[in-house]
């Protein structure tokens, strides 16, 4: 059994879309997750917000031209009249409780309801296409099996039951179609798994059904050894490890969801990442598999926030630092980097929702300096802390204002804090001196 998620990319448009049936349609037994159609969750979202500040005419608005683009590539993507039928008839559904939604009072359990319909019609949609083009599919809806616990977790135990109960309803099916991304909470309310979570939900389904292999197709071939979007000539890496994967994904590179690796890595289970619109290129297999040493790959993440505290009572005080992790758990903000000194912590965050809280609690018993427009440079490799070339880096950027190292607390990572104003001149250097002059770290 292979487990095959497509991305939005994959399914925003009448020619990706038989693109994707062409990919799953080589005789393999597979499940294929699919997210909504690229620009639907965003308008989706929109949506919502109109709703909860009562916008009521730009929220209508906001989904008669979604509702517009769903008709064009239903009117182009069947031509077997009783299926187009049954698509419009659904999708015409969802769009009225969509509008019924207008006017509703705006809560949690709206906004996640709403931002579901985008993988619900995803799937019907493609689900209906691959039986009008002669494949043996069967929809499983996510909403039967996926569930998150009360600490946002995956109950597997729950998954496991409910989706071995789908497959038993259902064992003549050759293709089973299902929705990343949405899920029902320990409540049973309608949740999700957030931004990206698509990737996430196909290998927790990867790991409950022992699947051959995990892929997530994209628009990208695999993760490339530094960010296209602002450094020219990158290329894609062909093998990574879990390890490395999890750093470049958490640190920025967006081909992957943070959490994808956590349910196969014990079982081994491997994920390739995969183009969609270029199916013959290997993209990158990640597997516990070391391949080579030295640096693989460089991310940049953004939004990052610096704070400093300073205190003369830390000096030489037990209990200091866990009196600053407990708030900045109190306020449940998680922390990305973090440097000590006799007399200072400076750490940084990527969530400021609860900022001003968390500043005002740490001002009781220290001073804070807040540096805003940050951006966590991440060079990844198998051991790179170790390589006798690593320490030539700091050479490279002698020029750049490095704000923060964190270096040794991942054999295979190290982070720099730099403004964000140097992120790119920070990517082109390293880039030039890492991967493309006569190699510094190999």
């Amino acid at each position: 059994m292979l487990v095959l998620k497509f991305g939005g990319t994959s399914v925003g448009s009448v020619e990706n879309i038989i693109t994707v049936k062409h990919i799953i349609n080589d005789g393999n037994r597979k499940v294929v997750v699919l997210s909504a159609m690229s620009g639907t969750t965003n308008a989706l979202v929109t949506f919502s917000e109109y709703i909860a500040e009562t916008e009521s005419e730009k929220a209508l608005q906001c989904i008669t031209t979604l509702q517009a683009l769903y008709s064009e590539t239903i009117q182009q993507l069947f031509s077997n009249h009783i299926l187009k039928t049954e698509v419009i008839a659904y999708v015409g559904t969802v769009f009225k409780t969509l509008e019924t939604a207008v006017n509703t009072k705006h809560t949690l359990v709206l906004h996640n309801t709403i931002v579901a319909q985008g993988e619900l019609l995803s799937t019907f949609i493609f689900s209906r296409f691959l039986q009008q083009e002669g494949l043996n599919a069967r929809l499983l809806p996510a909403l039967d099996f996926m569930r998150i616990d009360k600490n946002n977790e995956p109950d597997n135990f729950y998954i496991k039951q409910n989706l071995n109960r789908l497959f038993n309803a259902n064992p003549e099916a050759d293709i089973y179609i299902t929705q990343g991304f949405i899920c029902l909470d320990a409540e049973g309310e309608i949740s999700n798994l957030n931004r990206g979570g698509s990737d996430y939900t196909a290998t927790i389904i990867g790991a409950v059904l022992e699947a051959e292999e995990v892929q997530i197709w994209t628009d990208i071939d695999g993760f490339h050894n530094n960010d296209p979007r602002f450094v020219n000539n990158t290329k894609a890496i062909s093998n990574l490890s879990f390890d490395e994967a999890a750093e470049l994904a958490y640190f920025g590179a967006k081909i992957l969801h943070p959490q994808t690796v956590m349910p196969v890595r014990a079982l081994d289970i491997p994920v390739r990442l995969k183009n969609t619109m270029a199916p013959e290129a290997h993209g990158t297999l990640i597997t516990n598999t070391i391949h080579g040493e030295g640096i693989k790959a460089i991310a940049a993440k953004d939004n990052i926030t610096a704070i400093k505290i300073k205190s003369a009572r830390m000096l030489l005080a037990h209990g200091f630092l866990k009196k600053i992790f407990e708030i900045f758990e109190r306020y449940e903000t998680s922390i990305d980097m973090i440097t000590t000194s006799e007399i200072a912590v400076s750490l940084t965050i990527d969530n400021t929702t609860y900022l001003d809280a968390i500043t005002e609690e740490l001002e009781r018993f220290a001073t804070v300096e807040i540096d805003n427009y940050m951006s966590i440079i991440c060079l990844v490799g198998n051991t790179i802390i170790y390589h006798p070339d690593t320490p030539n880096l700091f050479q490279v950027l002698q020029d750049v204002n490095v704000r923060m190292i964190a270096y040794g607390g991942s054999n295979n990572n190290i982070s720099l804090l730099v403004n964000t104003s140097d992120k790119l001149e920070t990517l082109q250097k390293l880039q030039r001196y890492v991967f493309e002059a006569e190699p510094i770290v190999v």
